[in-house]
Parts: C-alpha cells; sequence; structure tokens
C-alpha cells in the first residue's frame, strides 16, 4: 500500500500557507511603512537645522528646499526615487515656520494603510505633529 496525501490534505495545507502569508505580508507592510516614517521625521530634523543655519546667515527663513543643504530632499513626489515624503517649508512670519512632510500616493509610493496619505508637521521650536498616529 502506498502512502500518499490526499487532495483535501493539500488544500488545507495551501489554505493555511495563505492564510499566513496574508498575516506575514500586513505586518511587513505596517514595518517598512513605519520605517519610512522614521525617514521623514529625521529629515524633517535636518530640514529644521539647516533652515536654522540659514537664518543664521541671511536674518530671514526660507521657503525654497533647494536653498537649504539638504541632500536628496525635493517639494514633490515625482522627483524623488528615494524619499516616500514631499516636504513644503511654510513660514508663519519673519521668526517662525513650518516644514510639513506629506506622504506620497503617487508613483508606486502608496501608503500600506488603505492609501491614504499622512502627514508630520514640525516646527522652529522642534514640536512635531503626526497628522494619525499608528506610525
Amino acid at each position: 500500500m502506498q502512502k500518499a496525501f490526499t487532495l483535501v490534505e493539500l488544500i488545507i495545507v495551501v489554505i493555511i500557507i495563505g492564510v499566513l502569508l496574508s498575516i506575514g505580508m500586513t505586518i511587513y507592510s505596517k514595518t517598512q511603512e513605519k520605517g519610512r516614517a522614521a525617514e521623514a521625521r529625521t529629515i524633517l530634523g535636518y530640514i529644521r537645522t539647516a533652515e536654522e543655519n540659514y537664518r543664521l546667515d541671511k536674518d530671514t527663513y526660507t521657503t525654497v528646499l533647494s536653498e537649504l543643504d539638504v541632500d536628496g530632499v525635493s517639494g514633490d513626489c515625482v522627483s524623488q526615487t528615494i524619499n516616500y515624503f514631499n516636504y513644503v517649508i511654510n513660514p508663519a512670519n519673519s521668526t517662525a515656520f513650518t516644514i510639513t512632510a506629506t506622504r506620497c500616493t503617487s508613483g508606486g509610493k502608496v501608503p500600506a494603510k488603505s492609501g491614504s496619505a499622512y502627514s508630520f508637521t514640525l516646527d522652529q521650536n522642534g514640536i512635531l505633529t503626526p497628522s494619525e498616529s499608528g506610525y
């Protein structure tokens, strides 16, 4: 008598593997997105430092990212190949500013959490405000 698996046993194994893969991919996507959010927070800090250095030199803040010495950061999602966030500097006045990092949702950079954009805002005092929690 030959020993073999039945078709039902093989189908059950395939279903179990599929369920485990779907759980694993969800966890992987969330972990990957948390890493991207951490990168955005770090870059916000770099931009804030560069903005403060710019103010020391010019006695005013700038709204142009290219005037700051921050490599690999642009103001739009299309031209960025590495970063997954769009960075914008908004001056409140000559002594205050906010920097906003908004998650790109186009060009293959869709967030794992239902494809919705989220953002972080950092002000001149170093106060970080996320638009939603979980990242």
